[in-house]
């Protein structure tokens, strides 16, 4: 038997970061695996328990990779190369896994004091500016976006090119456009001047892969093929931490007691990051899977060939694993959110965007503890047509 409700409903749902869509609870409860409509016009599954969202994740029925190929229903059209939506599984067979690893790893010599070293200095630029100030633009775009520079092994001073190709290359259309090519390439053609500078000023992902070009001498590792990997894990993680933390940071200004919990005990971060990565609204799109068999999710039978969208958010809010799950709260023991995917295509940064958020939110609590926002919050400006909910501007006083 399929469940679905008695009109197909219009895909992606409301662009709002800061509240629940209010479809998503009625769907979890009533039709967990769902029909929708999408950007494209395409027919969805659109899957919202977190036990079905997972078994998704997990099983290999279920591809990301096919979601780029010819003729298949998609959510959005594409706007980045078809061969970047499978960018891990790229990387694994390319034999890249080690260095892309090694780059993305947290405990990196130094990389902990730099983090907040870098925090620290963004903030004082804040203060010296003074209120009110735009926390995505003066901290949590720069950061995010020194990280990844930095892992990466770009400079600094090319952040806000790459940041800004970022609205482009996430865009969500309903049809091609020309400048999606033309943006991403011309971040490619960075990456490759880069791969190809002399030794001694390279660092980074690309010094380690023009190393290992030079060592292996394969055919198959080229120039392009090296750099669409550096472009697609710096925009797939600088877009991704900078979100998360701009509505991680919206979510304490909304309740400000738990600022002055976590100031208070510290010790309890690396928790308090977990509850609000399930709490986190930025994942804007379903996750995307093509089915390659008939496969069935509970009481619906999902064809080969048909698209499956996983409703993050829904699944996070799903009370019958999370206890109270309308609760933000920072001391939750048992957090098997799904922020970060599941499966084989579990996000392989995700200590490395612990680490990120864990550093930001304690330089924040504990130097601008009067931090607050600027704007009510129905006033803030949610962007659409893109790959996260994101607010144009998050106004702030301190």
């Amino acid at each position: 038997m399929t469940v679905e409700p008695l009109e197909t409903l219009e895909f992606p749902l409301s662009r709002r970061g800061d509240v629940m869509p209010a479809e998503c609870a009625a769907l979890r409860e009533k039709a967990p695996v769902a029909r929708v409509r999408t950007l494209t016009g395409d027919s969805a599954w659109l899957v919202s328990s977190h036990a079905l969202a997972k078994q998704v994740l997990e099983d290999e029925r279920f591809s990301l990779r096919h979601t780029a190929s010819e003729g298949v229903p998609r959510q959005y059209a594409l706007t980045i190369p078809p061969e970047v939506v499978n960018n891990m599984g790229n990387i694994n067979s390319a034999g890249l896994r080690s260095a892309v690893m090694k780059a993305l790893n947290p405990r990196a010599d130094g990389l902990t004091e730099w983090l907040r070293a870098t925090a620290d200095e963004l903030i004082d630029a804040l203060l010296t500016e003074g209120p009110p100030a735009d926390f995505r633009a003066g901290f949590a775009d720069p950061f995010s976006a020194a990280l990844h520079c930095r892992v990466i092994g770009v400079p600094f001073g090319e952040w806000r090119r790459l940041m800004s190709g970022l609205d482009i290359a996430f865009m969500t259309s309903a049809e091609p456009f020309d400048g999606s090519r033309v943006n991403w390439y011309k971040d490619v053609d960075l990456m490759v001047r880069r791969l190809n500078a002399p030794p001694e000023r390279r660092s980074g992902l690309l010094g380690a892969l023009a190393a290992l070009r030079e060592e292996r001498e394969s055919a198959h590792l080229t120039d392009e093929m090296l750099a669409t990997v550096a472009v697609s894990l710096f925009g797939a993680g600088a877009v991704s931490t900078s979100s998360f933390l701009v509505l991680a940071v919206l979510a304490l200004l909304q309740h400000p007691e738990l600022i002055g919990y976590l100031r208070e005990h510290p010790e309890r971060m690396d928790r308090a990051v977990e509850e609000l990565l399930r709490w986190n609204l930025s994942i804007g799109d379903g996750l995307p899977r093509i089915a390659l068999e008939d496969v069935r999710l509970g009481e619906t039978l999902v064809r080969k060939g048909e698209l499956v969208l996983v409703l993050v958010e829904a699944a996070n809010f799903d009370p019958a694993v999370f206890k109270d799950p309308e609760r933000l709260n920072l001391a939750r023991e048992d957090n098997p959110h799904l922020s970060f995917g599941a499966g084989r295509h579990f996000c392989p940064a995700t200590a490395l965007g612990r680490a990120h958020a864990a550093t930001a939110l304690a330089a924040l609590v504990e130097r601008m503890p009067e931090l607050r926002l600027a704007v009510p919050p129905e006033q803030l400006v949610w962007r659409t047509g893109f790959i996260k909910r994101l607010p144009e501007r998050l106004p702030v006083l301190w």
